[in-house]
Formats: C-alpha cells, sequence, structure tokens
C-alpha cells in the first residue's frame, strides 16, 4: 500500500526496493484462505467453497446459490485478465450458472499454469479454484486497518472510492481518504466507526451494520497479529448487505510462533524455492534480475553493496544477508543457492567481521568453496577483527578468490570480472 510509502528507484543508477517489481518473502494467503479467517472473525464474505479436483465441483456448486464465480488460487493479481499457458484459456476468473459449468471451468484452470501482470512469464501453477456465490455491489468502497509508523500503531484508513488503485486515489483525490489512528490499548472506539461510516454513505441501520464490520476486521487486525486487513472493495449490496468481497491480509511474521495456525497455511509451492530454502538456514534471501550474486552481513550493508554494483555498472542478482553471526554451514548454503541461478557470473561476499571474526569466516568461504565445487569468480571484502590473517587464509587457499581492499574496489572487481 502507498501509505507505507514504498521505496523505489533513487537517483542515477542506485538501487532499492520496489515491493511491486521484486518478490520479498512474508506471508501470504490464498483468497479462500483469507475468507475462511474472516469468516472465523464474524466478518460478512460471500458463501464459498474450494475445490482441488474438477470433479469435486458439482458438489461444491450445489452447496451455493445463484450466479457462481470461480476463481483460481494463485499469490498474484490480475487473474481476470490472465491466461493459461498450456491452452491458452483466458481468465483466471469467470462467472457461471451450474456446477457443470463450474467443472469445466476448474479442469480449464487446474494443474495449468496461470500468467498474469504480475507472475513471471513462467506463471503459477493453479492446486486450487475457489466458487463463491457472485454478489451484484451497489457501491464498491475501501476500508482497511494497518499498522503505520507515523502514528505509532493502528490506523483504519477508508474511502468511498473502493473497488480501484487506492493508490491512484491517494494521489489524484486525498481528500477521499478518511484515516483514524487507534489507541491499540483502548481498542476502536464506536464513535470513530460511526464516523468513517458515515463519510463511506452509510446511514441508519446500513451504518451500525457497516461499524459492526469494522469492529471485527479490527478484532480480526489484532488477534491474528496483522500489520495489514485491506478491504477493496468493502461493498454495499443492490439485495442491501455489506461485504467484505476481496481482502489482503498481511501479517507479523516475528509473531509466527504465536500464530501457527495461520502460519501453517503457508503455501511454499507458490513462492520462490531459493527463498524458501534460504529460510531453512536462516538466510534472508530475495532473488533479483542480474548477474553477481552477493553475500553480506547485514541487511543495510547488503542495500550499500547492490547499490554500488549498480553504480560500477553491474547488476545484482539477489539480496542475501546471511546475518551478524555467519556460520560456515550458512555460507555453503549460501553459495550453494546463489550458484544454482545460471544467470550469476560472479560471486561478491562483503563481510565484516564482528561478533564472527575474519579468519573464522575466510576459513568458511575457503571450505564453501570447495564443497560446492565452485567455478565462477569469487571477489571477497573482509573488514573487522583478524582482517590480516582472514586475506592470508584467502590467497593460500589455491582457488580463484580475489581479495577487496574495500567496498568500491570489490566492486569494480567484481563488474570486471564479467568482461574477462
Amino acid at each position: 500500500m502507498a501509505f507505507f510509502g514504498s521505496v523505489k528507484t533513487i537517483g542515477e543508477g542506485v538501487l532499492r526496493f520496489n515491493p511491486s517489481k521484486y518478490q520479498v518473502r512474508y506471508l501470504n494467503l490464498h483468497e479462500f484462505q483469507s475468507k475462511s479467517l474472516m469468516d472465523k472473525y464474524g466478518v460478512n464474505t460471500q458463501k464459498w467453497r474450494v475445490v482441488t479436483k474438477a470433479s469435486d465441483a458439482i458438489k461444491a456448486a450445489s452447496e451455493l446459490k445463484g450466479e457462481l464465480v470461480v476463481k483460481a488460487q494463485v499469490h498474484a493479481g490480475g487473474r481476470g485478465k490472465g491466461s493459461f499457458i498450456e491452452t491458452g484459456f483466458k481468465g483466471g476468473v469467470h462467472l457461471c450458472k451450474t456446477g457443470k459449468e463450474a467443472e469445466r471451468l476448474c479442469e480449464e484452470m487446474l494443474g495449468k499454469h496461470l500468467v498474469t501482470k504480475q507472475t513471471t512469464k513462467e506463471g503459477t501453477k493453479v492446486q486450487s479454484v475457489m466458487l463463491a456465490e457472485s454478489v451484484d455491489p451497489k457501491r464498491e468502497l475501501y476500508f482497511a486497518i494497518v499498522m503505520d509508523r507515523k502514528y505509532g500503531g493502528p490506523v483504519m484508513i477508508a474511502s468511498p472510492q473502493g473497488g480501484v488503485d487506492i493508490e491512484t486515489v491517494a494521489e489524484e483525490t486525498p481528500d477521499l481518504i478518511f484515516k483514524e489512528p487507534v489507541d491499540i490499548i483502548k481498542g476502536i472506539r464506536p464513535e470513530q466507526t460511526k464516523k468513517l461510516a458515515e463519510k463511506l454513505g452509510f446511514t441508519g441501520e446500513k451504518a451500525k451494520i457497516a461499524q459492526q464490520q469494522m469492529e471485527n476486521l479490527y478484532q480480526l487486525f489484532i488477534k491474528s497479529d496483522a500489520t495489514q486487513v485491506e478491504i477493496n472493495p468493502f461493498a454495499e449490496t443492490t439485495d442491501g448487505q455489506v461485504i467484505c468481497m476481496d481482502a489482503k491480509i498481511n501479517f507479523d511474521d516475528n509473531a509466527s510462533f504465536r500464530q501457527k495456525e495461520i502460519f501453517e497455511m503457508r503455501d511454499t509451492a507458490e513462492e520462490d524455492p531459493r527463498e524458501v530454502e534460504a529460510g531453512k538456514f536462516g538466510l534472508n534471501y530475495i532473488g533479483l534480475d542480474g548477474n553477481i550474486g552477493c553475500m553480506v552481513n547485514g541487511a543495510g550493508l547488503a542495500m550499500a553493496t547492490m547499490d554500488i554494483i549498480k553504480l560500477k555498472g553491474g547488476i545484482p542478482a539477489n539480496f542475501l544477508d546471511v546475518g551478524g553471526s555467519a556460520s560456515e554451514q550458512a555460507v555453503t548454503e549460501a553459495f550453494k543457492i546463489l550458484t544454482k541461478d545460471p544467470r550469476v557470473k560472479c560471486l561478491l561476499v562483503n563481510i565484516f567481521g564482528g561478533i564472527m571474526k575474519c579468519d573464522i569466516i575466510a576459513s568458511g568461504i575457503v571450505n564453501a568453496s570447495k564443497q560446492v565445487g565452485l567455478k565462477i569468480p569469487l571477489v571477497v571484502r573482509l573488514e573487522g577483527t583478524n582482517v590480516t590473517i582472514g586475506k592470508e587464509i584467502l590467497e593460500k587457499s589455491g582457488l580463484n578468490i580475489t581479495s577487496a581492499n574495500d567496498l568500491d574496489d570489490a566492486a569494480v572487481k567484481a563488474v570486471n570480472c564479467l568482461k574477462n
């Protein structure tokens, strides 16, 4: 969401993460999983069913009423305008009226790879499809609760302009964005939800229903350790209901020990396998599009390393933070992950030896290089305790390792490796 101020490219050649372009590792729920969580907290949603086999669609449809919406369940937006690689079938979202039609649509989707504007060109394999009762919105509104640093806690955000890109609304008509900071100790107050309900155009009994839905969404937000609950659209239907038609819910990863049931919903099949593998060893990895693999200890130092590579004419292949006390096993696993990417033609290791001394780090790098059979150039910049001993270990290893004096020197040498 724009309210968090996502950082993009800044200045000539300087790299910053843009969440809309690069995949980040956090818990991401399928739509049906979000709906099951909303159902638990009394949030109004369409009645739904989920199937993993097309043959189950007729029974699922028989338990629902009226026109049905059939949705491929993948972690990507733009499903309705997507297409399937294997057959060319258009659209991951369709309307139908019978169980037989639903079965046919499920056959077109299940087991096939859906390509949307937010997936890779290889697409994402559809392993489940949600069937839900279609609703007819009279008005499409917007409601969200986010954890906002500016306010030091939760903030409710509402707008009468829902069903569209809320960032565009915030930019073009900021007067239609309404915010209510919440005291996280006291919780939301009735006068706050009443105010927002009125700003959304609800009156009388409808306003009370909308208020109750806001309260229920806040309970979901707090009790599930969410950092964002975004409902778009938050709709008033033609038959007088207030429905949360679609939801995006983000969670605090640090609360995973407390929210085991929610975090067990994680679908690793939807994630970059390199990121999944990195997580097993406590490595923070995000794959990018370049050809210089980076291994650094510390997120800030990792960002600086990527920036300087970019400034020197190279393109970083990843963000990889091995942490402040990188073990030999962690370095070995990091090398395995980095070298699996065929685009990586050189590795740059930038380590500051604080908790872990440079000589120990150097030994780990040498042993890891031998274990994975490293064949591409490796540039290493070490700084900190026992740095002289560490450099001697690298020089005497007999491996294709180039020592760098500082970060600027390391970036230049890594980029030059690509020219040879």
